[in-house]
């Protein structure tokens, strides 16, 4: 037979361990939350230290890769805290009613980091890709219907292939422009711009009253946006040669 004091006891005990229980529960709900919240904080500050460097690049390959309003030898510095820079293999295409009358290798300099992405290629800046990519810089092809004129501006980087990369970089990019123009003759005239962001030329063509469309006219994966201008115009191509070399600064 249980006494009266021995059931106390047995409550109390009782109460006791799931005391303890509850206690150690909520250390360990609260250390859960504690390790969510300090993943979560690393998170931000990883994104914004990403995004930081893109919009350091992108300000750099703007005021420091200029074809159009270049002459001769030029030096820029880009600096990152982390991803890499490389080139690219890209082309511009025009083209009439006979086929393609010129093709130009303008290659692309591109910075990634994660998902965070800038490049210069056909004389703009743009960042990011795909459907989401805007331009920092717009491209020099400008063109009036009224006036019957159309200006193709190709900056060609004649880069050899490079890249530079890690933590810290200071990359050096020299470049020795010059220009060449030529006149086209008059015609229908489309452009094609091969990019990893049609998104932002196609919305740039588009307000300049070209039909657009994508296509993978080499088979390698980077679509290429055709812009197709309306009526009959002159057209003249301004190749801006650049000559460019990257390097680890």
């Amino acid at each position: 037979m249980t006494s009266r004091s021995g059931q106390h006891a047995g409550r109390s005990r009782k109460r006791g361990q799931s005391s303890v229980v509850g206690v150690a529960l909520l250390l360990g709900a609260t250390v859960v939350a504690l390790g969510v919240l300090t993943a979560s904080v690393g998170v931000l500050v990883e994104s914004h230290t990403a995004r930081a460097n893109a919009d350091r690049v992108a300000a750099d390959l703007q005021s420091g890769v200029r074809p159009v309003d270049s002459t001769g030898h030029r030096t820029a510095t880009v600096r990152f805290g982390g991803g890499r820079l490389y080139t690219a293999e890209r082309q511009l295409r025009v083209s009439d009613a006979t086929g393609t009358v010129a093709n130009v290798d303008i290659g692309a300099l591109v910075y990634e980091n994660g998902d965070r992405r800038v490049a210069a290629v056909a004389g703009a800046v743009v960042r990011g890709r795909g459907e989401n990519a805007w331009f920092v810089e717009s491209p020099p092809v400008v063109g009036s219907e009224s006036n019957g004129v159309l200006v193709v501006g190709a900056a060609n980087l004649s880069a050899n292939p490079s890249s530079v990369g890690g933590g810290r970089v200071t990359a050096e990019i020299a470049t020795n422009v010059t220009h060449d123009r030529r006149s086209l003759g008059p015609g229908r005239y489309e452009v094609a711009v091969e990019t990893e962001a049609p998104a932002a030329f196609e919305r740039y063509f588009a307000d300049r009253g070209a039909t657009v469309s994508r296509t993978d006219r080499d088979g390698d994966g980077v679509v290429s946006v055709v812009a197709e201008f309306p009526g009959r115009r002159r057209a003249y191509l301004v190749e801006h040669r650049m000559r460019l070399e990257v390097t680890n600064g």
